[in-house]
């Protein structure tokens, strides 16, 4: 019996050794092609799956065809559906809780080109809502960790990481590379900035929100939609601008959202569908309840994208988004203000102290 139980633990550990290698493998391979992808742009297709014709007029390969099969079987999705979403390309700025199932969505659905703006690294307190990173990528990139996540459930698309916080000196290169833009951050002044820069860019932004147990959602500069702005001409202040580190988070809810918001997305690449333009999406977890409320459309008063507006790539360069909103980009420079604070009055006690 001892015989034949520690030839099934050897079988067993022989099975995760292999499962291990070919998961390093798939990676590898995925980001080869993305690496060839990159050198020869015209071609859409990985080289190892050839495309055939499926009598629609759309090349699909066979293995695209089967791991796509529930998406063609839905009448209004089908192989035009699917064609759109390998050919779209889309950003999500941000792998946090809300980034996090938008990505793995986006990836699994098919999205051609797929991109994660970062800067940060996975701490243990992001596991109970960003689900895409795992304890062994603690300390890591996050953008590194989604990668990685996203190449594991599809290894045909491409993933392209940007890791570097978004900036006004940066954003215009990195958006204008992509067809659709997922805003996944939790500040106001990304918010803002991101917003803007589609509006330059002439991008549709995918927005979301999650904070304790509430959650939101809507489409800006879509179909002459609103953008940000329009909604929001002014900031609110900084004491009702609060974050999942400052208030906290139920983990399940930005999942919704993050979910959400690769819905919308979808949507708009594939072109089927009714996205949240003009209207935005509520979500309350406590008492289950979703909501579609009627926002208003877009301002001809608007600074950015209003009929009189001359709102040009210099001065999105040029505009000071931390000083517009009173806050900070980003939680790093936040945690070193409060260094300097926290330095300056031990400091200042600690001199009371001698004195006395």
């Amino acid at each position: 019996m001892e015989s034949k139980g520690s030839e099934a633990a050897r079988i067993l550990s022989e099975i995760e050794t292999l499962k291990a290698t070919r998961s390093d493998l798939d990676n590898r391979i995925s980001a080869l092609e993305a690496q060839l992808r990159h050198l020869n742009p015209e071609e859409n297709s990985v080289v190892s799956c050839p495309s055939i014709s499926t009598g629609f007029g759309h090349g699909l390969s066979p293995d695209m065809i089967y791991r796509y099969s529930r998406h063609l079987l839905l009448p209004s999705f089908g192989v035009q559906g699917q064609s759109n979403l390998l050919k779209s390309s889309i950003l999500v700025v941000g792998a946090g809780g809300l980034g996090s199932p938008a990505l793995l969505y986006l990836a699994a659905c098919g999205v051609g080109q797929l991109g994660v703006v970062d800067h940060d690294v996975v701490e243990l307190n992001n596991m109970h809502r960003q689900v895409i990173h795992t304890e062994a990528y603690i300390g890591q990139p996050k953008v590194k960790s989604a990668a990685a996540s996203c190449r594991s459930i599809n290894s045909t698309i491409q993933i392209v990481e940007h890791q570097e916080a978004l900036r006004t000196s940066n954003a215009l290169e990195i958006l204008s590379q992509y067809d659709i833009i997922v805003d996944a951050t939790d500040n106001a002044p990304s918010r803002y900035m991101i917003s803007d820069c589609c509006v330059v860019l002439g991008k549709p932004l995918v927005s979301g929100a999650a904070l304790g147990f509430e959650g939101q959602l809507t489409v800006y500069n879509h179909n002459r939609g609103p953008c940000y702005r329009c909604l929001f001409p002014t900031p609110p202040p900084t004491t009702a601008c609060q974050r999942c580190a400052d208030s906290g988070v139920l983990g399940v809810v930005p999942g919704i959202v993050g979910c959400l918001q690769a819905l919308e997305a979808i949507k708009i690449a594939s072109a089927v569908g009714e996205p949240l333009s003009e209207r935005m999406l509520l979500f309350d977890a406590l008492s289950a309840r979703i909501r579609i409320v009627k926002i208003r459309g877009r301002s001809l008063q608007c600074e950015v994208c209003g009929e009189n507006s001359a709102f040009t790539r210099q001065q999105f360069k040029d505009f000071d988004y931390e000083k517009f909103t009173q806050s900070p980009l980003s939680e790093v420079l936040l945690f070193f203000l409060l260094c300097i604070y926290l330095f300056i009055y031990l400091f200042i006690s600690f001199s009371n102290f001698k004195l006395s």
